[in-house]
């Protein structure tokens, strides 16, 4: 299974550059990042962010998407190969998946605003802001909560500490001799 992790986690860095490349050598819109501000020098004042996703937008929505994929895939990684269990994958799939619909909410509310003018607010901020502000973490959580309570099941089990003091009985008995 870690060969397979391995080979995926090398694919999803060769898209996100590949997608990096085409952003940066995407068409570039004119006062796509704003114009002069009118009375405060050094400012920007609006732009069109619509003309820019255009070019754009499914390069960064796919982005984001593989750095999700990919952060599931590292913290995958640090399992050994005999706790990498069904149960397992499907936890961090489900971790995946929640970020990916933090992901769409904030990418969707963004492109809302972008058409319509308008947004909604929740707790201050426009809707696409708030779940920046209190979506992002907690589409991290269920990875705290997987290594929080499966740390005995799936990183360091019993069975590995005493396997770990048994070396470590065997290491200080060599010392001692």
């Amino acid at each position: 299974m870690r060969s397979k992790l391995i080979y995926l986690i090398f694919a999803i860095s060769v898209l996100l550059a590949g997608f990096i490349i085409a952003i940066c050598l995407a068409d570039t819109v004119p006062n796509a990042g704003g114009v002069a501000h009118a009375v405060f020098a050094g400012m920007q004042a609006g732009g069109d962010g619509a003309a820019r996703l255009e070019h754009i937008g499914f390069y960064a929505y796919a982005c984001q998407v593989l750095l999700l994929a990919l952060v599931v895939c590292l913290c995958a990684l640090g399992i050994s190969d005999r706790y990498l269990t069904r149960e397992f994958l499907w936890y961090m799939a489900g971790s995946f998946v929640l970020s990916l619909i933090v992901w769409e909410q904030m990418y969707s509310g963004h492109q809302t605003f972008l058409e319509t003018g308008t947004t909604g607010y929740f707790l201050g901020f426009p809707v696409a802001t708030a779940w920046q502000v209190y979506g992002s973490w907690v589409g991290a959580i269920p990875l705290i909560i997987i290594y929080s309570f499966g740390f005995r099941k799936f990183i360091y089990t019993k069975e590995d500490e005493e396997k770990f003091n048994q070396l470590l009985a065997e290491q200080n008995k060599n010392k001692e001799q």
